[in-house]
């Protein structure tokens, strides 16, 4: 009962937040410089890892911190929850994640996104979408922001990982950007299958080491980042 409650506490909690914060950060947003909006949006995901951890009682603890590069970067992480989202924002320096255009179409949640300044890509269009994938990222890259980004392409359940897709790794090719895997097991507390029914635990993130992509190709450093990232979610705990 104690959980029950405290899920439909979070689930009210993020959905008034972000009805309240994304209408104000895009009013902002034109007077805020690229890294200025990031930190503005980086309030929200403070609220939301508080409120999860106080409703839900899920915290994180992170592993390889001393692996950060001291230059933006493009992250390569598995993807298994909501969870990665949000709380990467408090994790990783200012950021910009890769995704579909049609999600800022989306009510007070796009709105939020469009605000953060995203790599938003048109899927359909197969040609233009990787030419905005390089202009975007490079843009990002040049004002200071990290690049998130989940080639899995969708969320997947904890145990069934996903084809990698190499639009991270071509961005990292492309720019010559250090490559930063990340595996967590965020799945294991707050799934994709049953996201309301989240379950209390400590989400393990682990951070490799710099993965260097000057002089490579992007098929390789994708299945170097790969590689990393399935092994080392072998390690992590699949139970709460």
């Amino acid at each position: 009962m104690r959980q029950f409650i405290g899920n439909i506490a979070f689930v009210i909690g993020q959905v008034i937040s972000t009805i309240l914060f994304s209408p104000v950060a895009l009013v902002l947003s034109p007077f805020l410089s690229s890294l200025q909006k990031a930190q503005f949006i980086g309030i929200w995901a403070g609220f939301i890892r508080w409120w999860l951890k106080i409703c839900c009682r899920i915290d994180f603890h992170i592993s390889g911190l001393e692996n950060l590069p001291d230059k933006p970067a493009v992250v390569i992480s598995n993807h298994q929850s909501a969870w990665e989202t949000i709380i990467f924002q408090k994790i990783f320096p200012a950021q910009s994640y890769l995704l579909k255009k049609e999600l800022l179409w989306i009510p007070f949640f796009g709105w939020g996104l469009a605000a953060n300044e995203p790599i938003a890509i048109n899927r359909a269009k197969k040609t233009q979408a990787l030419q905005q994938l390089i202009s975007q990222g490079k843009e990002r890259l040049k004002s200071g922001r990290w690049i998130i980004i989940f080639p899995e392409g969708t969320r997947r359940p904890v145990g069934q990982p996903g084809t990698f897709q190499a639009g991270g790794a071509f961005i990292a090719s492309k720019t010559a950007a250090p490559i930063v895997p990340v595996a967590h097991n965020a799945g294991v507390f707050w799934s994709k299958r049953n996201s309301f029914n989240k379950k209390p635990g400590m989400v393990e993130v682990v951070i490799g080491p710099v993965i260097e992509s000057k002089g490579r190709k992007a098929r390789e450093l994708n299945q170097l980042a790969e590689e990393w990232i399935l092994k080392t979610i072998q390690t992590l705990p699949v139970t709460p």
